[in-house]
């Protein structure tokens, strides 16, 4: 039987992730996934820009925000709402919020690099393509045995990760629609990879040839990019938890 064996979100893009018992899936996906990020200089600033952000835990509850250091500092507030910002991300332009209060200044003072912490206008739009993307964790196993080594999924991030498919099983879902617990979804096309998933991701070190391996045992997509897991979007919304069978329909 296939089945969610986690679930990975994040309130602020590319800190410490969260793994819910259960989650509400929407058509914007996890509405308070990704509903925050960085930015720096007028760019995008991510665990690609700064490793150690992931070991930054962060909890967004009853407009709350709530980070906590690897110092054991701890820096938490309402949510308050300020000037209007847009950021580019991968090409396309994302409205928000600069958010006012005590978490930018301890993030700068964290990575050395000055930034802003803003809000998404809207939820979903933080997400890098698509609002789902969910891997087989045998697909994880495969990987680690390229490498001689145990590969952690969540280094790969996803908000979805499976148990009972073989490995890469899932490359074969695109157009298809599953029954994920009482959600349905419909299964994009794969996910190219990028250095953030050769970090260990709870220290964001650098511990994992991943990309070579995976060019190694697997062919480039367009002679360019280096694919593991799936993206996906919502048909219907419903509630998945973690033990939830997955069905293909």
């Amino acid at each position: 039987m296939i089945s969610i064996a986690r679930i990975n979100t994040t309130p602020v893009k590319g800190l410490g992730l969260q793994h819910p018992a259960e989650v509400l899936l929407t058509h914007a996906g996890v509405e308070t996934d990704r509903r925050f990020y960085l930015r720096s200089r007028g760019r995008l600033y991510s665990v690609k820009d700064f490793g150690a952000l992931v070991a930054v835990s962060p909890v967004f509850a009853a407009d709350q925000l709530t980070l906590s250091f690897p110092s054991g500092e701890r820096v938490s507030g309402p949510v308050n709402l300020g000037a209007a910002v847009e950021t580019i991300f991968w090409g396309r332009p994302v409205r928000g919020r600069v958010v006012e209060g005590p978490w930018a200044d301890a993030l700068t003072a964290y990575t050395g690099s000055p930034l802003t912490l803003i809000q998404t206008e809207q939820p979903g739009t933080g997400i890098d393509i698509a609002v789902g993307t969910l891997v087989g964790r045998a697909s994880c196993v495969r990987l680690g045995a390229e490498l001689g080594t145990e590969i952690d999924p969540r280094c790969f991030r996803m908000l979805v990760e499976l148990d009972g498919l073989s490995a890469h099983a899932e490359d074969d879902w695109t157009g298809s629609r599953l029954a994920l617990g009482q959600a349905i979804v419909v299964v994009g096309g794969p996910v190219p990879r990028c250095v953030v998933t050769t970090q260990d991701p709870d220290s964001g070190q650098v511990r994992f040839d991943t990309l070579r391996a995976l060019r190694r045992y697997r062919a480039l997509r367009d002679g360019r990019y280096v694919d593991f897991g799936v993206y996906f979007s919502v048909e219907q919304p419903g509630l998945v938890r973690v033990g939830d069978p997955v069905r293909l329909l």
